[in-house]
């Protein structure tokens, strides 16, 4: 299995990969933002609008391939304010369901844990549905429960269900301010 950060010239070929890969994780049952049944056009026209943020460098994408075919993903969302540049958004974390079971997601989760630190981000956070398997591999991976949000999205069924926030400190926690951390003279950069 091989994970590879897709920049805006390398994601068009993954695109339909991506898309079996969304239409799969709906019909799973994981609630990522879509009803089911979602159709794959949708899925490919939902991936395909993801271009411009992965081409402006807001939106971070991994893909684990195997043998030509995508098995996973994840991504981190970069805001684009001054004062949040220290935080990104997980979001997006896919494994095919014949993939599970063999620590992908577990991959694709410290992949983008150990990018964002990297890169200067201190602060990672996620939400995700309450009592959903995934929980599991954020509180084993370290990640700390900040709170319950009572019917917050429709699973793909379309019933409402609560979700769990969750975050993580990464990388530098020297309490530094932004500009000074980024490039010393107090100003932001």
């Amino acid at each position: 299995m091989t994970v590879t950060r897709l920049d805006a010239a390398g994601l068009p070929p993954y695109l339909e990969g991506l898309a079996d890969l969304l239409t799969d994780t709906v019909r799973g049952g994981a609630s990522i933002g879509f009803l089911a049944p979602l159709d794959r056009a949708e899925a490919l026209a939902w991936w395909r609008g993801r271009a411009d943020a992965v081409a402006a460098g807001a939106l971070a994408v991994w893909v684990a391939h195997e043998d030509g075919r995508v098995a996973g993903t994840v991504g981190l969302a970069l805001p684009d304010k001054p004062n949040s540049r220290h935080r990104a958004e997980l979001v997006k974390l896919m494994v095919h369901r014949e993939a599970r079971g063999r620590g992908l997601g577990r991959t694709l989760l410290t992949t983008a844990e150990e990018a964002a630190a990297a890169s200067g981000i201190t602060l990672l956070h996620l939400d995700t549905e309450t009592d959903s398997p995934a929980e599991h591999l954020y509180r084993t991976a370290g990640w700390t429960r900040a709170g319950v949000i009572p019917d917050y999205a429709a699973s793909p069924d379309g019933v409402l269900r609560p979700t769990t926030l969750y975050f993580k400190r990464i990388g530098e926690r020297t309490g530094a301010r932004i500009g000074e951390r980024i490039g010393g003279d107090g100003r932001d950069h």
